[in-house]
């Protein structure tokens, strides 16, 4: 790779912008901000040199604030600097942290930036529980102590990628004082089910993550932790505790996610869309399979805001939010309800996307509505070896839990086709143990019968989407289901009787993919994670295992997973009385919507779960 500006380089061609960036902006390190419980977090304030009241762009989180971009994700950084130099120009990037935003880029623009180390985490002292109730009320005074600063407008907007978009939906639904707008990208809604349980299979990312990104810069590492490129100051405070001492100042996330296998554990966790009324622009990716995009989308959908925008893209994770594109994207949001300008976001459509083609380009799309109006429902049966529109043949297929699955292959697209949308499979299974776990997988094959995969949030080799689903957690939630989108409560095991057959409704994540004709879907079920066998050794530094088409999103957790309960053979019964199928988001070539009579009508207001 070439060589990149990286935070705290002192590049001959920085040094003009250096002085200019020191001469209009204002840095306050460590801010001190008392919560109501004594302890007082710190915070790094970025604002004009203009001795004038703007609004405040805020992020709270455990990542520390004071480490550099480059020096905590290097794969990450290098290669967005690389393929997106748009990334990186136009700043020095000392002050360029992860998945929040630089405050070079938005400080000139007239805005304040704030950011929060979270309660136990980088300079801030205190118990670490990422995700709880305590940091949600510790980020709420964040907000309310921003909004009563000399330098504040009195409104503040919250903006950031993941962990700093997850813990927006549920600090929005406190409704805090002076918070006008939130900007959540790539950041989940339903920390159950899109981050700690896939359909109620324990998801290890979690636990890896929490290891490999946020222990790291605990509280109390002192000199054993990082130093800020920017400052030469200690990123996890000046006292250095021992691992005891450490451990005991922290929640035991791993254990809590491995004994608590339903939802009602994880009510604090959990946010209450139907609370969230402030405007919001949801940003999510198409291939952010196993965290993220379902979050985004439903948080759109089920969110009670009259002013709320979904935009979804593609590409790695962390790009997107500092291309120009994105960049714009969120300075037209921002600028139009903190600054109250007149700049035609008013008009902006409610749905903005970049459909995908497998060629790797992408088309800009504007759309009223989500799902998106006019989709032909289309139910492709499952029959044997393949899927079609017509009746299936009443038969059973079977495979392995520790096998390679089965596969339904559709015939050769006729024409060219868009699937964009949410995605539902229905299956009536049967198992020869106590209990079964369903991984669905949508994949894409060539005209020569060659598997296409794509650049996924996180895994370059990806599948078009993904499901999940445990058989013991099946029942549905009939008030929040729809035909397109089955919705479990996870709130109780049902029983699983062996060679007992039972309807089950996975629900596979949404997409957007066009294929070209000659091209064919495949459906995989599978019992373990599909991999992608011809994916080359790939790594990124924040994460433990090699990429291979399910990114960190594995889930091979033998306490949640034990051999002698997920193991033996797992039937597919089809036709007949147990149509087993594939509901598909066709849309229609011409703009001359044709709704099927698998349509449903919209969704009606959201409603608490």
């Amino acid at each position: 790779m070439g060589e990149f500006p990286v935070a705290g380089a002192r590049l001959e061609a920085d040094v003009d912008r250096q002085e200019e960036v020191a001469k209009m902006m204002l840095v306050e390190r460590d801010m001190p901000i008392e919560m109501d419980d004594g302890i007082v977090l710190r915070a790094d304030v970025f604002r004009p040199n203009d001795g004038r009241a703007h609004p405040t762009l805020m992020t709270y989180g455990p990542y520390g604030k004071g480490l550099a971009f480059a020096d905590g994700y290097p794969t990450a950084w290098n290669k967005m600097a690389e393929e997106h130099p748009d990334t990186v120009s136009g700043s020095t990037n000392v002050h360029q942290c992860w998945e929040v935003v630089d405050p070079e880029k938005w400080v000139p623009h007239g805005y304040v930036i704030v950011r929060v180390d979270s309660r136990g985490a980088g300079r801030s002292p205190g118990f670490l529980d990422p995700f709880s109730a305590r940091e949600t009320e510790d980020f709420r005074e964040c907000i309310e102590w921003a909004g009563r600063q000399a330098w504040s407008n009195g409104k503040v907007g919250l903006n950031g990628i993941s962990y700093y978009g997850m813990n927006q939906w549920r600090v929005a639904a406190l409704k805090p004082g002076p918070l006008a707008a939130i900007c959540v990208w790539e950041g989940a809604s339903d920390f159950y089910r899109e981050a700690a349980r896939h359909g109620g299979v324990l998801s290890m990312m979690l636990l890896n993550w929490y290891e490999m990104q946020v222990l790291s810069v605990q509280h109390g590492r002192g000199e054993a932790g990082p130093r800020s490129a920017a400052t030469g100051e200690l990123v996890c405070g000046d006292q250095t505790l021992s691992e005891s001492e450490l451990a005991a100042n922290r929640a035991d996330l791993p254990k809590f996610h491995r004994d608590n296998e339903f939802i009602d554990a994880y009510r604090e966790r959990q946010a209450d869309l139907s609370h969230v009324d402030v405007p919001l622009l949801s940003a999510g990716n198409w291939g952010g399979q196993g965290l993220h995009l379902r979050g985004n989308i439903e948080g759109f959908c089920r969110a009670s805001s009259t002013q709320k925008w979904l935009e979804i893209h593609d590409g790695e994770h962390w790009v997107e939010f500092y291309t120009d594109y994105g960049v714009d994207l969120q300075r037209r949001f921002f600028d139009h309800f903190l600054k109250g300008e007149d700049n035609g976001w008013d008009e902006q459509p409610r749905v903005q996307m970049k459909v995908r083609h497998v060629d790797g380009t992408t088309e800009v799309r504007h759309e009223d509505a989500w799902p998106l109006p006019g989709t032909t429902w289309t139910d492709l049966q499952l029959d044997i070896d393949r899927m079609h529109p017509g009746a299936a043949t009443e038969s059973v297929v079977s495979f392995d839990v520790n096998g390679e699955g089965i596969s339904w292959t559709t015939e050769p697209m006729e024409e060219t086709t868009e699937i964009t949308g949410p995605i539902a499979c229905r299956l009536f299974v049967s198992t020869t143990s106590t209990d079964a776990d369903i991984f669905a997988v949508l994949r894409a094959f060539d005209q020569a019968g060659n598997e296409h995969v794509f650049q996924g949030a996180i895994d370059p080799f990806s599948a078009v989407t993904k499901g999940w689903l445990r058989m013991s957690h099946r029942e549905l939630d009939e008030r929040l289901s729809t035909p397109y989108r089955p919705f479990h409560p996870h709130r109780r095991e049902s029983e699983v009787i062996p060679y007992e057959i039972y309807q089950l409704d996975v629900e596979l994540w949404p997409t957007s993919v066009v294929l070209p004709p000659g091209w064919r879907l495949s459906l995989t079920l599978r019992g373990s994670d599909w991999v992608y066998d011809s994916a080359p050794e790939t790594r990124l530094s924040n994460f433990k295992n090699a990429m291979q088409g399910s990114g960190p999103f594995l889930h091979n957790d033998p306490s949640d997973r034990p051999s002698s309960v997920f193991s033996g053979r797992t039937s597919i019964h089809l036709g007949g009385k147990h149509k087993s199928f594939l509901r598909l988001p066709i849309v229609p070539a011409t703009r001359t919507w044709t709704v099927s009579s698998a349509s449903s009508p919209s969704e009606g207001p959201p409603e608490k779960e």
